[in-house]
Formats: C-alpha cells, structure tokens, sequence
C-alpha cells in the first residue's frame, strides 16, 4: 500500500511539474473575445466559381462586383444590429485540378477576410474541365464551418454553364444534405434560361429553396458614374493610412490591403465600379482586419496592448510607453471614424443620384453576376427576419 501511495505521489508531483513548466512556455493568453462581437447576427456565403474554360466572363464579374455584393450585405440588420459577414469560395472544373477530387478546389474557407477572397478571385485562371456540381456542392456543405443557429442566413451560390446532372455525385443528394443543415443553394446558369432548365440548373435550387438565375457571363458591367466618386475613392486611400499593422501577418495584410486598392482601381474594374464599391465596403464594420490591424483588434478585444511585443509594432510605436500607445491606437481609430462617416455620407449621396439614373435608363437585358445574387438573396434574408435597405 505504502508504494502504491509513493507512486501516487510521485505521479501527483509530476503533473504539477509540468503544468508549471507548460504555463512558464506558453504565450500570454488572448484577450476575451468581445461578447457584441459574439452576439451579432451573421451571414455565411459559398462562392462555387466554374473554372472551366469558356468562364473567362464569369470570373471576371466576380472581381469587379465582389464590393457591391459585399455592400448589400452591410446594409442588412438583423434586430437592429449589422452583420458579420463570412465568405467562402471553391473553384471547380478546371483541368489542372486534381481529378480524383472532382476538378474542385476549395480556395478559402468561410472567412471575415474580405481582402483575401478579392486576392484570389483576381488570382483565378480557367482551363478546359469537367464540372460536377453535386460534387463541388457536396465539398462546401460538407468542408466549411457552418454555423448551427436557424437565425443564420447561409447560402451557397454555384455559377456554371454545363449540365447540372454531371459526375458521380448526385446532384440531388447534395441538395438535400445542404438544405437539411439549413443552407440554401442558389443556381446561376451561365446562358440562356431555356438552356438552364434543359440542364437541370433549376432543380437544383428547388431542391434547397433557392433561386434558379441566368446571367450572361459575358456581358460588360459598366457603372453609374456619379458626382462624388473621386472623392470617396480619395478618403478610402487616406482611411489606408489609420491601419496599424502587427504581428507576423501585419506587414504582408497591410500589401495585400493596397494591392486590392490598385486592383479595383485598374481601368476595366474601375469601369464596373469596383473601386467606389470597394472604398464604401471599407468604410463597413463587414470590413475587418483584427488578425493584423490593432485599431480592429483593440476594439474587438483580440489583443491587450500591454502585451503586444515590442518587436511585433510597427517602427514608430517601439519606442512608446504603454499609455502612449493607447493614445496612438485610440488616436487612429477616431481618425478612422471620422472618414469612414465622411464616406458612408458621400455614398448615401451617391445612392440616391445612381438610383434616380437607373429610373431614367431603365437598363434591361439578362443580369449579371452581381444583380443576380442581390435579387436572390433579399427575399431569402427577409426570411430570417433581416432587414435589407434598398439602394
């Protein structure tokens, strides 16, 4: 009995040992999440992109209306509050990838990142393929995050050309599984709506109370100029310099951040309006940056910044007191505030001269990528009791 308890002993003492030695190890322990953060309403979309090659279209009015999707759903509340917005997107039907995966690809997974998935939507290329919608259907509903709360709006939207009915994966298997978990599949048949139907596309979004939508893929998305453009595209440049990048990721989050800029702002995107929706997506609480930006990570509690290292700030910060860093950092994001309303004001502004332009064109035709996923998704968020502002 008596080496049994010595044995207990030694056993007691050697846990204790290395508890105290892994908590000597271990990094300080992240700040509590901020439970408003927490409790708001969310929304989680999937993006299946047909990567085959004749979506050379497709692709590029994703990149160029990524910011005015992103817009509609930073003018929804739920219960009074804005959203957090989560964004997913796979690729599928491209030769290069690989075969016994289906041709599919999951790009990013759901993700606040929203600079991430502009990085890799103008980083996509198409090449001849096979596409499997089942498949790709059944990788997002079952290889993503999704949230388990009925009062989350969750969609998967998947825009292709080709049969609906193709690959071993049954196409209405995947449907069910997706709206069984609460996730709507929204269809976007690239061509005609009579080819669509002949292809199965609208079964489909039946099968998880979705929308079935055509679009020409091919058509130019050319934007309402309007008066305060340039001066919305201004202030969204100086917003740029409120960011204070940290940590590991900092730097190269900071490169990427400018990097959109530049890339919304090239001739053929800033012709259907990317760089004025992007510069009003930044001035969005949908638009954070918490992993690498402290004015975000402070005011959602991610960090103490009494316990960011030295070496992780940028080089004007290092040699600050711990108060004088509080003031830089509260300093940056009053100065953010105020251009981010500046903007929100001019784009209000800007609504209202774009709405009374459309009145007076009264544009028809097949829609685009961007108009179809807006239509869809108001009736569906109305749903689950969002409120979505008309522009």
């Amino acid at each position: 009995m008596t080496a049994f308890r010595r044995l207990g002993a030694l056993l007691v003492v050697c846990v204790l040992a290395t508890a105290v030695s892994a908590k000597e190890l271990a990094p300080p322990a992240p700040a509590a999440p901020d439970k408003t953060t927490a409790d708001k309403p969310l929304i989680q979309i999937a993006i299946l992109l047909d990567t085959s090659g004749s979506m050379n279209g497709l692709i590029n009015q994703a990149r160029t209306q990524l910011w005015t999707i992103v817009n509609e759903f930073a003018r929804s509340k739920q219960g009074g509050h804005t959203p957090r917005l989560e964004v997913a997107l796979y690729e599928y039907g491209k030769s290069e990838l690989p075969a016994s995966e289906g041709y599919i690809r999951q790009i990013l997974p759901l993700t606040e990142d929203l600079d991430k998935i502009s990085e890799q939507l103008f980083a996509l290329t198409t090449n001849g393929g096979d596409e499997y919608c089942g498949q790709v259907i059944q990788a997002a509903t079952k290889g993503l995050s999704w949230s388990a709360n009925p009062r989350v709006y969750k969609a998967i939207f998947i825009a292709g050309n080709e049969p609906f009915t193709q690959g071993s994966v049954d196409y209405k298997l995947s449907c069910r599984d997706a709206i069984a978990k609460g996730i709507i599949v929204n269809t976007i048949h690239c061509g005609t709506e009579s080819e669509g139907k002949t292809t199965g596309w609208p079964d489909g979004a039946k099968l998880a109370d979705g929308q079935a939508l055509n679009i020409d893929q091919n058509r130019a998305v050319v934007a309402i100029k309007a008066p305060q453009d340039e001066e919305i595209v201004r202030l969204s440049t100086e917003l740029n310099t409120t960011y204070i990048a940290y940590g590991r990721a900092g730097a190269e989050s900071q490169v990427r951040q400018q990097a959109q800029d530049a890339l919304a702002a090239a001739p053929s995107a800033a012709a259907a309006g990317a760089n004025v929706e992007r510069s009003l997506s930044k001035a969005q609480s949908v638009y954070k940056n918490s992993t690498w930006d402290l004015v975000d990570a402070a005011k959602e509690n991610k960090v103490k910044l009494e316990e960011v290292d030295a070496k992780d700030l940028p080089e004007n910060m290092k040699k600050m007191s711990s108060d004088e860093r509080k003031a830089y950092v509260a300093e940056q994001a009053k100065k953010r505030e105020t251009l981010q309303k500046q903007i929100n004001d001019l784009g209000a502004q800007r609504d209202k001269y774009v709405a009374e332009k459309r009145r007076e064109e009264a544009a028809g035709g097949p829609d685009t990528l961007d108009a179809a996923m807006l239509k869809a998704v108001r009736e569906q968020m109305e749903k689950k009791e969002f409120e979505v502002a008309e522009k």
